[in-house]
C-alpha cells in the first residue's frame, strides 16, 4: 500500500465518505456471507472499519468488535456515530498491523472488506501471515475484493484473488467459501465495479465445511 497516498485520500474525502458509507445497509453488504456469521456472541475484528457502520451492526448482534481504522477523521466520526460498549477502536495499518498483533488476541471472525485492493502484491504476501495469526482455531477470515472495470487481469485471471488464495495457503489457511457479487452502492454498480467474496479457515478444518460457532 502506498500508505501516505491512500490514507491522505481517505482523509481528504472523509466528509463525503461518511455519508456514502453510512447510507448502505450492512445486512445488504454481507448478504452473500450471512451464513458464515455466527448467531451466538463471538469475537470480531474489522480491518479498515471506516465509520464503524459494520462494526456497529456486528455489535448490535451481541458480538465484541475490534474496529481498526487508520484515518483519524473516520475513526473519530465512527466513535461518535456508533458509541457501542462492544466496540473497541484502534488505529493501525496493513500490511503489518503491529498494534493489533501486539494485543495478543485472536478472533472468531476477521472482516477485511474492500481493503485488499489497496495493497501491492508484495504487501498482500506480508499481510496474510499476520491475519492468520489473529484467527482463532475455528475462526474464519472473510474478505471482499473490489475490482474496477479497467483492472488488468493476468494470465491466471483475477490477480487479487490469486494473491489472496496463494498467501492464505502459505499462511496455513484454506479456502472455505468463494462467490462473485456486485456492490450494494448504486454508483459503484453503474461504474461496473464487481466483488469477490472469500472466506478462509485454518487448514486443519475441512474446506467448505468450516465450523460456524452458534449455528
Amino acid at each position: 500500500m502506498d500508505a501516505p497516498t491512500v490514507l491522505e485520500g481517505y482523509a481528504r474525502d472523509a466528509q463525503h465518505l461518511v455519508q456514502s458509507f453510512e447510507e448502505i445497509s450492512p445486512s445488504d453488504v454481507y448478504a452473500h456471507v450471512a451464513h458464515l456469521l455466527p448467531a451466538q456472541p463471538a469475537r470480531f475484528v474489522d480491518v479498515g472499519a471506516g465509520t464503524g457502520r459494520d462494526a456497529a451492526w456486528f455489535a448490535a448482534q451481541g458480538h465484541s468488535v475490534l474496529a481498526i481504522e487508520p484515518t483519524d477523521h473516520l475513526r473519530a466520526t465512527g466513535m461518535g456515530l456508533h458509541p457501542s460498549p462492544r466496540i473497541t477502536w484502534l488505529s493501525d495499518t496493513l500490511p503489518n498491523l503491529e498494534r493489533t498483533l501486539a494485543r495478543g488476541e485472536v478472533f472468531d471472525r476477521m472482516i477485511v472488506c474492500a481493503v485488499w485492493h489497496h495493497l501491492r502484491p508484495e504487501e498482500r504476501a506480508r499481510a496474510m501471515p499476520g491475519l492468520a495469526r489473529l484467527l482463532a482455531p475455528e475462526g474464519l477470515l472473510i474478505m471482499v475484493l473490489r475490482h474496477e472495470p479497467a483492472e488488468p487481469r493476468g494470465p491466471g485471471g483475477d490477480s487479487q484473488r490469486e494473491d489472496a488464495e496463494n498467501s492464505a495457503r502459505a499462511s496455513g489457511l484454506s479456502l472455505a467459501f468463494a462467490c462473485e457479487g456486485e456492490p450494494v452502492h448504486p454508483a459503484n454498480r453503474a461504474r461496473g465495479v464487481t466483488l469477490t467474496w472469500l472466506a478462509f479457515a485454518a487448514a486443519t478444518q475441512n474446506p467448505g465445511r468450516a465450523h460456524v460457532p452458534g449455528r
